[in-house]
């Protein structure tokens, strides 16, 4: 589910400096507006529309995107709009599966060299050596991987749907790439032998049980963490799951404080949404998110360029994974 929801189709810059009022200072929300009211009248024009990852700034989300959410749902909207140009606001590997569901579209990224850390810890190469340490295992590849990878595996998961996806296999062993802490999740969740890569997301991994501990007991908080995070991270939060499902949870309970153990921008975004909600910190930030700004969003609709292309015979093989979890 996404966490943001469509902007106007030109900026209100009385409603946007409202709703950013608690997250941003208004000096700021002014300095960006003059840029905001050039990418409205350059989607206008190029018949673009801007997808969103939930780790990126309130300036972006909440003021010139037209869907927020995870990479999934990013590229699952882009799939059914009829806009011809789509440019997404995250890293590489979700413009990639933007473009791997929108192949007639022009898929453009702010910033192509905008990396993730998770998605690097894992190669084609890697994945073919497991599948040969455990034959007969069927690969998992999370969506947080290259089009390279995903198009070795069997199937695709998100952090929402990765226990579903596993148990749809019907098979005691699986392999699950790149996350260990997403797999340890999984298995916990299943019961399933969950043969996982060493990856981890350089974010999610500074947190730990006894932060957790430390805050709890201090200010009473609900604690929320993503499955990336640590076990004892895990085991000690009061809910686990996706960015979507957090953003679901807290409107449904509406806590009065939360700690939100995922990226920093998450709970902007989310106290946005809910200004009755108190956020804490600590929250950690994703410099590779970071390099995504309203300038590279304004310049790639300037000069239409750092498209993202995929080789065809690829493309169709990465594909195949993903419209399998799909289906489900």
């Amino acid at each position: 589910m996404p966490v943001g929801r469509r902007p106007p189709p030109s900026i209100d810059r009385g409603d946007l400096m409202g709703r950013l009022a608690r997250v941003l200072p208004a000096a700021e929300i002014a300095l960006a507006l003059p840029v905001l009211e050039r990418i409205a009248e350059l989607k206008a024009v190029r018949g673009a529309v801007v997808v969103a990852h939930n780790y990126q700034v309130p300036l972006i989300t909440a003021g010139t995107a037209d869907f927020v959410g995870d990479s999934l749902a990013m590229a699952r909207f882009a799939a059914a709009c009829d806009a011809p140009v789509i440019v997404v606001c995250g890293v590489h590997f979700m413009a990639e599966t933007v473009k791997l569901l929108c192949p007639g579209k022009s898929v453009l990224s702010p910033n192509p060299l905008a990396g993730c850390s998770l998605a690097a810890s894992v190669t084609a190469a890697d994945v073919r050596a497991l599948r040969a340490r455990n034959p007969g295992a069927p690969v998992i590849a999370y969506v947080n991987t290259s089009a390279a990878v995903k198009a070795e595996s069997d199937i695709c998961c998100t952090s929402a749907n990765a226990a579903a996806v596993a148990v749809s296999l019907r098979t005691s062993r699986v392999i699950m790439v790149p996350d260990r802490h997403l797999a340890g999740f999984v298995a916990r969740q299943t019961g399933l032998d969950v043969v996982s890569h060493a990856g981890e997301c350089e974010v999610h991994v500074k947190y730990t049980g006894a932060d957790v501990d430390a805050y709890r007991d201090e200010v009473g908080a609900v604690v929320l963490a993503h499955p990336e995070c640590p076990a004892d991270v895990q085991d000690r939060a009061d809910f686990v799951g996706s960015t979507g499902a957090m953003a679901e949870y807290l409107g449904v309970h509406r806590p009065r404080r939360v700690l939100l153990l995922t990226e920093c921008s998450m709970a902007d975004n989310v106290a946005v949404l809910h200004p009755e909600i108190e956020f804490l910190k600590p929250c950690n930030l994703c410099s590779h998110m970071k390099s995504i700004t309203l300038d590279g969003v304004m310049r790639v609709l300037e000069e239409p360029g750092n498209r993202i292309e995929i080789d065809p015979s690829l493309a169709d093989r990465a594909r195949r994974p993903i419209e399998r979890m799909l289906a489900l």
